[in-house]
């Protein structure tokens, strides 16, 4: 049987390790605060008018925590981009099967990405800012265009079937999916509200711009 004191020795660790978590979670924490600041900010003054300053203010930590996680604005709006596209495309892609006959795969992956502007409306507007700003480096923006491959894969697809017109994919991708940023920033200006027939009518005009004429 272990003496007290060696029970006590032996949870040392163990408290240590918690005491680890802990100031990891909380670093996570911090780091969090600042992408959601960044992405609400930006949102909302635009990328010129939203100093450092101003997202460790929103983020409730000293301006010089942000240098710990980025090297400065650049890097941590890029990096806030990089982040946002990969969830983006996470839930785009989810459950997709590439086996789907082209057109099937096409609805699929083009309703997930509509549930996604319209559910994660912060993070779609963050994304439409970020496709029209010099901020975003090619780097990053190659990175975001690797998440969307399962999309390109399917047009390529598409294209060699003689389904989707020959078309550049960023002209497919103007034409069939840009189109729901629109739709998303009317429906959150209270202009126009989205209802099932509405969606499946954008659906179907995206579909239209992009098929090859049989």
């Amino acid at each position: 049987m272990l003496k007290k004191n060696e029970r006590s020795f032996l949870t040392l660790p163990l408290l240590q390790q918690l005491n680890n978590m802990a100031k990891l979670q909380k670093s996570i924490d911090k780091r969090n605060a600042l992408v959601k600041a960044t992405i609400e900010l930006v949102n909302n003054n635009g990328f010129h008018a939203t100093p450092m300053s101003k997202i460790a203010k929103m983020a409730s930590v000293s301006p010089a925590t942000i240098y710990l996680y980025f090297e400065n604005k650049q890097d941590l709006v890029n990096k806030t981009y990089v982040e946002v596209k990969a969830s983006y495309t996470e839930y785009a892609f989810a459950s997709y099967d590439a086996s789907l006959p082209v057109e099937s795969g096409f609805e699929y992956i083009w309703k997930r990405i509509a549930d996604f502007k319209l559910k994660e409306c912060e993070k779609a507007m963050f994304l439409a800012q970020c496709d029209n700003t010099p901020m975003i480096d090619e780097e990053s923006r190659q990175e975001g265009i690797k998440h969307l491959q399962p999309l390109l894969d399917l047009w390529e697809r598409g294209k060699k079937e003689g389904i989707i017109k020959p078309l550049s994919d960023f002209i497919l991708y103007a034409y069939a999916i840009n189109p729901l940023s629109f739709l998303m920033m009317t429906q959150k200006r209270g202009a126009f509200q989205l209802d099932k027939t509405h969606m499946e009518e954008a659906y179907q005009s995206a579909w239209s711009s992009i098929k090859a004429c049989q």
